[in-house]
């Protein structure tokens, strides 16, 4: 299968006006070849003005007040493709790791959250802190929608759920060519920061452990992890995963056996 975009793993600076056309459907079937997701993979894109966002195609604008977390659930469990600004988000938390709401005294002070979340006053302000937020005063709305769609054509960011395993292997397929270390943190509850929050403000790729809210108000399944995702990394990511399928590294992983002697399959895949 021939892939589009193919770029180093090593180019990562943020690309906001990247406009090069991704053959979506060759990436898509990709993913499912050697992955087998079963949740949609899904695109968020930032509009400096609510005119760009809202000219999107059969895009739905919310009639009640949501988290981002089930906006973005709206898009990957229903497939719909979905347009908010921060009037529709429930509060300051969610508005600020997406740039929609500022970083101010009040949101760093972490009050909402101590006691709660947080033994003091001066973890909840660490916490604060520590989220990954795409700079205020850039952006005006925000839309999520099915990849298969293309109506968000580039989208800055894809949201890719899997199951550990699945995870793994794609993490290998981005490694395969252009090698480096991949790091990532967990700021713990409000981990859409380390996701979402952190791939649109640095260009990298970003993988959280969804939190509770997530889960709870995003239907996000306890399997699952996220990785928040440049477009541009998915056409390596699947030429990576091809390669390691025909060296026989492929999803699902079959159990070899807790007691079976490990020579055999590790000469197969240690070679």
């Amino acid at each position: 299968m021939t892939t589009s975009v193919p770029v180093s793993i090593a180019s990562h600076a943020p690309d906001p006006l990247d406009q090069r056309a991704y053959d979506w459907p060759a990436l898509l079937e990709g993913l499912q070849q050697y992955l087998r997701l079963r949740t949609t993979p899904i695109g968020m894109k930032m509009f400096a003005t609510v005119a760009e966002m809202e000219s999107i195609p059969k895009i739905r604008r919310p009639s009640s007040v949501h988290t981002t977390d089930q906006i973005v659930g709206q898009a990957s469990r229903l497939g719909w493709t979905v347009g908010i600004t921060n009037d529709d988000l429930v509060g300051p938390q969610c508005g600020a790791v997406i740039g929609l709401h500022p970083r101010d005294e009040q949101w760093l002070s972490g009050d909402r959250m101590s006691g709660v979340w947080f033994e003091t006053l001066e973890d909840s302000s660490a916490h604060q802190h520590a989220m990954d937020c795409v700079p205020f005063g850039r952006y005006q709305a925000m839309a999520v929608s099915p990849l298969a769609s293309g109506r968000l054509n580039p989208p800055d960011i894809c949201l890719i759920y899997a199951t550990p395993a699945q995870m793994i292997l794609f993490i290998n397929g981005l490694q395969w060519s252009g090698y480096r270390k991949l790091d990532w943190g967990c700021v713990g509850e409000s981990s859409c920061a380390d996701s979402w929050g952190r791939a649109l403000s640095t260009g990298e790729p970003s993988l959280s452990i969804p939190c509770f809210a997530e889960r709870r108000y995003g239907g996000v399944m306890e399997d699952e992890l996220l990785m928040a995702i440049p477009p541009r990394f998915l056409g390596p990511v699947i030429d990576g995963l091809a390669a390691l399928s025909r060296n026989g590294l492929r999803y699902p992983i079959p159990p070899y056996g807790v007691q079976s002697d490990a020579r055999a399959g590790l000469g197969r895949s240690y070679s």
